[in-house]
């Protein structure tokens, strides 16, 4: 890392020392600028269109066994999707820059190939003049500056510089794939699924059938180009008798909140403004905002949702063709009584991977403790939570220059306020003994305006915050209602540790989180009070404080980092078997603090209630921006299979964060970020999530449906169970096979007993490469892979053989990895989870 950033910085030095010489030369009216060039001659993207339309329009996704047909055109012998083709274009734009320019000096900042075929270059208006007149030239335009888009994780995530662009920028980013979600359903008005946001219209995906659901409370009109299908799935619940029609929609319409959340975040459109509480927090955009949804809702408010429904939602979804499903939901328990994997939740999702369809599940939110996954089938790609480099807090500042940091979406005072505490505003008819909850400042009866206008109150933060029981949203209805400032939040000394949300405020307001804190501050409190020495009574509020605002956001680079509450691997122990040699996650995405879009009569959240976004988090959250990333590599390779997919999502995953040090991962409920340790495969799968990556895997793992018969077959007693949910028999298949054997981009041996050998097979989706192998080994074991070396053409596959040899017995899981490092930059990375238990055969003497 020392030589990078050394490098860096020379190049830093002198990109600065030219920009200043360029400035310093010319005078006042010929300063520079930098401008946009495009030239005449068709970037590649209009060479590729004819190719990517007719492999969307014409190939329906085949299943997981399909042999890939990699078709690239040609133009002078350079595929224009070749970096050879990147380097060729970059040195025609030089080739025209030098002869224009003869030796005056100027700076090219980029070249662009794919999207347009032109540059951006720092030159003077004489040089834009002699650029202009070029018959090369079709247009030069000054740069100007655009506003961030954001739920922000879409710029974390690299997608503006990087995924979009590969699929012609925004506009066109997921066009053509049909995402599904079985959620709470959609509220159809928000900004985020109108189908009018962009100058182009949305096309109709040839490929899909489903139908829009016409209620009372989802009127005709509802579904768009954009939103293509709405349907809801409660015919279980109403058989129950758990549905309650006052407050569930029996209809596709989100009453929650929680599934126009995870739409959004998918495949929201681009460049919606975020209002909350009447300020604003950027523009919103969905990570393949071109994409199409179709909503299948089977959860609600009042009861969750049934198998039978969900069931029936996957089982609507695959009819009607979606290309992904998108599963933010998880069950509350195993089913009882028969194997992990057969369930009718995951069973109707291994047909649908049958049919082409990617499936990614949520993690569940039972995090930190080991084994706590509710989505462990290898057919499904299971997606931890991580947090990102976004983070607001705000602070206040005491009257005697103390600054305590809090959370809070808030705006600041102008100046230093009188603290009032909320206890010493009551009433003449109120007493903490009558109401031990008074503090919490939940009903504005309860205290005094004329000693609360115009101050700060000081109210409680106790667990019934947590619970739902009281709200900050009542607080600050009371604060308002009695003509306060602001409102401070101090915590509870029994609310040990939590990870509290930015919260809305439309007053100033800070909740400082650390009873420690809350101590220091109720102290400087009680020190300035001023009482009158016979009665006793508070003559004076002397303490003073000012809030600043925290509605501005701050960034980190320490992220990304593993949630506390995100589900973690392996495989939960099981009946029939004790661990199924799986590593789940497959990987993280962002799922902490994520602003999207929120119904309009959404319940999930107090504070949010009557917003139009709101900020979530948990793995709920995490599964759709991968959900919205794979549509990215299905709209570049839409004959991947689902699992070649996961593959590309998996092999390109990043290991470290934003400062180049490992991801960590939170280890405790209670402080978490004071409990915290290097995030392992069982933490974060293959790692974080890189879509720019992903769009170039090199080689992938691909694993057909016939794969994972054979590992359910091998299940000791499945064969029944299996004949019941496919009516496949287990004697149609010759061999068995474990988890281990499968090939996926990762190998989990549970019980290593000795040695042993697992084969894993790569195919080469990019050009002609070579490539060499490496690995770090887990502790107790040795490793050994081959061939150490080996060449692959575009097309072909290469066998890799695993050679692990234990060396000392374990207890516990040791992880290493083995890395595929191409000549041509390509990184194929493939976590390795052991554990060794040896086994001695004795044998008596005689």
């Amino acid at each position: 890392m020392g030589s990078f950033h050394g490098v860096l910085l020379v190049g830093l030095f002198f990109l600065g020392m030219l920009v200043s010489s360029l400035c310093q030369d010319e005078d006042s009216d010929n300063f520079s600028a930098v401008y946009i060039v495009t030239l005449r001659e068709a970037p590649a993207v209009h060479y590729d269109a004819e190719l990517r339309r007719s492999s969307i329009n014409g190939v329906r996704h085949g299943g997981a066994s399909e042999r890939l047909n990699i078709h690239k055109p040609r133009f002078r012998n350079i595929s224009r999707t070749d970096r050879r083709y990147s380097s060729y274009i970059a040195r025609v734009h030089d080739s025209l820059l030098r002869r224009v320019f003869r030796g005056e000096k100027y700076l090219k900042l980029y070249s662009y190939h794919y999207l347009i075929n032109g540059f951006a270059v720092f030159v003077t208006q004489d040089q834009v003049d002699k650029l202009s007149r070029r018959r090369e030239v079709a247009n030069v335009v000054l740069d100007f500056s655009v506003r961030t888009a954001t739920t922000h994780t879409p710029r974390f995530l690299g997608l503006p510089q990087g995924a979009w662009v590969q699929g012609g920028g925004y506009e066109s980013a997921g066009e053509g794939v049909v995402i599904g979600f079985i959620d709470t359903g959609i509220d159809p008005t928000h900004s985020s699924f109108d189908d009018h946001t962009s100058e182009r219209p949305y096309p109709v995906p040839a490929h899909f059938s489903g139908i829009c659901e016409v209620t009372p409370d989802f009127p005709s009109g509802s579904c768009n180009r954009k939103l293509i299908a709405a349907r809801h799935f409660a015919s279980s619940a109403i058989t129950r008798g758990v549905f309650n029609s006052s407050q569930d929609y029996a209809s596709p319409f989100d009453g929650e909140g929680h599934g126009t959340h995870t739409a959004s975040i998918a495949a929201g459109n681009h460049g919606i403004r975020v209002v909350v509480a009447g300020h604003h927090f950027g523009n919103a955009s969905g990570m393949a905002p071109r994409s199409h949804i179709a909503v299948y809702k089977a959860l609600y408010k009042s009861f969750g949702g049934f198998a039978a429904d969900v069931v029936a939602a996957i089982d609507q979804a695959a009819q009607d063709g979606v290309d992904i499903i998108s599963l933010s939901i998880t069950p509350n328990r195993r089913p009882p009584g028969i194997a992990t994997f057969f369930n009718p939740i995951d069973m109707a999702l291994l047909s649908a991977v049958k049919a082409g369809i990617f499936v990614v599940q949520a993690a569940g939110n039972t995090g930190p403790s080991p084994k706590s996954m509710s989505s462990f089938s290898p057919w499904i790609f299971t997606v931890g939570s991580s947090s990102h480099d976004r983070n607001y807090s705000n602070s206040i500042m005491l009257g005697n220059n103390v600054t305590i940091t809090g959370v809070g979406l808030a705006p600041g005072t102008d100046t230093m306020y009188t603290l009032i505490s909320a206890t010493h505003a009551l009433n003449n008819g109120t007493t903490v003994s009558d109401d031990m909850y008074v503090g919490e400042c939940q009903d504005s009866s309860n205290f005094n305006w004329d000693l609360v206008r115009g101050n700060l109150l000081i109210c409680s933060y106790s667990i019934r915050f947590v619970l739902g029981i009281s709200t900050i949203h009542k607080s600050l209805e009371t604060a308002k209602n009695l003509s306060a400032i602001g409102v401070v939040f101090t915590m509870d000394a029994f609310v040990i540790g939590f990870q509290l949300n930015p919260t809305p405020m439309k007053l100033p307001g800070i909740i400082i989180p650390s009873p420690e804190d809350s101590k220091v501050l109720l102290k400087y409190y009680n020190l300035s009070l001023e009482r009158d020495i016979m009665t006793k009574r508070i003559t004076k509020f002397g303490a003073l404080a000012t809030i600043c605002g925290g509605l501005k956001a701050n960034y980190s680079t320490s992220a990304p980092k593993i949630m506390y509450y995100s589900a973690r691997g392996p495989d939960p122990e099981d009946n029939f078997l004790d661990d199924a040699d799986i590593m789940k996650p497959n990987l993280v995405a962002p799922g902490n603090s994520i602003w999207a879009a929120w119904s309009s009569v959404g319940q999930d959240s107090i504070e949010f209630q009557g917003e139009h976004f709101a900020m979530m988090s948990g793995t709920s959250m995490a599964a759709p921006h991968v959900a919205g990333l794979a549509a990215l590599v299905r709209q570049k390779f839409p004959n991947f299979s689902p699992s070649a997919i996961a593959s590309a999502l998996s092999t390109t995953a990043s290991l470290y964060d934003r400062n180049g040090g490992p991801i960590m991962a939170q280890r405790a409920y209670a402080f978490p970020d004071q409990n915290q340790s290097p995030a392992t495969p069982f933490d974060m799968g293959s790692g974080f999530v890189n879509a720019t990556a992903a769009l170039n895997p090199g080689l992938i793992f691909d694993t057909s449906y016939d794969n994972y018969m054979s590992f359910l077959c091998g299940i000791n007693g499945s064969a029944p169970v299996v004949l019941n949910y496919t009516g496949e028999s287990c004697w149609t298949y010759n061999s068995t096979i474990n988890g281990g054997d499968l090939n996926l981009p990762s190998i989990t041996i549970a019980k290593l007993n000795r040695s042993r050998t697992v084969l894993r097979t790569v195919r080469n989706v990019a050009a002609n490469e070579t490539y060499s192998v490496g690995w770090s080994a887990p502790f107790g074991v040795s490793l050994k892979v081959s061939p150490l070396h080996f060449s692959i053409a575009s097309g072909e596959t290469q066998v890799l053989s695993v050679f692990v040899n234990a060396t000392s017995n374990s207890t516990t899981a040791s992880y290493g990895r083995i890395g595929l490092f191409g000549h041509l930059g390509h990184v194929v990375n493939i976590p390795l989870s052991v554990i060794v238990k040896i086994t001695y055969n004795t044998t008596a003497n005689g």
